[in-house]
């Protein structure tokens, strides 16, 4: 039975067996000076508060030991018990100091939920971060990143270093409480080596939690498909994006600082989508819904049906109830 007791006591955490040591030795001298003196320290808890007080260096002098037995406790409680207790603050201190390099250097597991996980710190996502941060309802934030030493954003974000395709990395990122992943590409390696390290990092994903939704940014075209079969809800093809806004300006460059101009105040006001069925309209044509969204002071753009989405699909055209709006708010 001592043996089991010992053992146990030995697993526990360093600061604990020290704050156990302590309390023991704090309890027995107080004890001792009540039993020693029990004139100057009548009661338990005055010899355990004169204990405290002696072995953490404050002095209140309101109890002090007289008699030789008890000033010797006394010394005896000041080369033991304040050993003790300092080894603890200090125990406290490295631990909290450790606790801190760990999330500054991304080794501390993240234990929120419904959060947003970012894979790879580019410009993109760092612009992708400070606008959610902007929102008053977004959501926790944590960035997985193996080219990072710390972490970029400490106030903003939680930061996991290691490779997003490894297992416990993922773990370590709590991906199976994440709300939503967002894969973006790595810059650092070539266009197909990139978007193949992104595919494994999504299958890894899926692999762990295959209901949460993920949006991949693809740089090649044939790896669109690889992307779609291994489970991307959105695949996000940077390069086209920007080979089309290339070439719109070749063709009409007062056009294209118009859509240019367009794309920030979309980013401004935020594109929203939102359920039909938040709306009691009696009439659901798309020049109806549109005319009652105005009057709150949101533009319709269209409607969201499934995977398909249509812009502007004309005044007759029939809104279902399980459809979502595409609104500039």
């Amino acid at each position: 039975m001592p043996n089991s007791m010992l053992s146990r006591f030995l697993r526990l955490p360093l600061s604990l067996r020290i704050l156990s040591i302590s309390l023991i030795i704090i309890s027995t001298f107080g004890l001792a000076i009540s039993v020693i003196e029990p004139e100057q320290f009548p009661t338990l808890f005055e010899g355990i508060w004169w204990a405290i007080i002696t072995t953490s260096t404050v002095g209140y002098g309101d109890y002090a030991p007289t008699t030789v037995f008890g000033r010797i406790t006394g010394i005896l409680l000041i080369l033991t018990g304040v050993g003790f207790l300092s080894t603890y603050l200090v125990t406290l201190a490295t631990a909290a100091v450790a606790k801190q390099n760990a999330y500054l250097e991304g080794k501390a597991t993240f234990k929120g939920i419904n959060h947003v996980i970012i894979i790879g710190w580019n410009e993109r996502s760092r612009t992708l971060i400070h606008s959610m941060r902007k929102e008053r309802n977004s959501f926790p934030i944590t960035l997985i990143d193996d080219s990072l030493a710390n972490n970029p954003i400490p106030e903003s974000i939680h930061f996991i270093k290691g490779n997003s395709n490894l297992d416990e990395v993922l773990i370590k990122a709590n991906i199976t409480s994440a709300s939503k992943v967002i894969i973006t590409a790595d810059q650092g390696k070539e266009e197909l080596q990139a978007d193949m390290h992104s595919i494994l990092s999504l299958l890894a994903i899926k692999g762990l939690n295959p209901s949460v939704p993920c949006i991949i940014e693809i740089l090649t075209d044939e790896q669109v498909s690889n992307a779609s079969r291994a489970g991307a809800d959105e695949i996000v093809q940077t390069n086209s994006l920007t080979s089309f806004v290339m070439l719109s300006s070749l063709n009409s460059q007062d056009a294209m600082i118009a859509f240019l101009e367009l794309l920030k105040h979309l980013k401004e006001k935020n594109l929203r989508f939102l359920p039909v069925e938040d709306y009691a309209i009696d009439s659901m044509d798309f020049m109806t819904v549109g005319a009652y969204l105005l009057a709150e002071g949101k533009i319709l753009m269209g409607i969201k049906r499934g995977e398909h989405s249509y812009l502007n699909p004309g005044p007759t055209f029939s809104i279902e109830k399980q459809d979502e709006l595409i609104i500039i708010s």
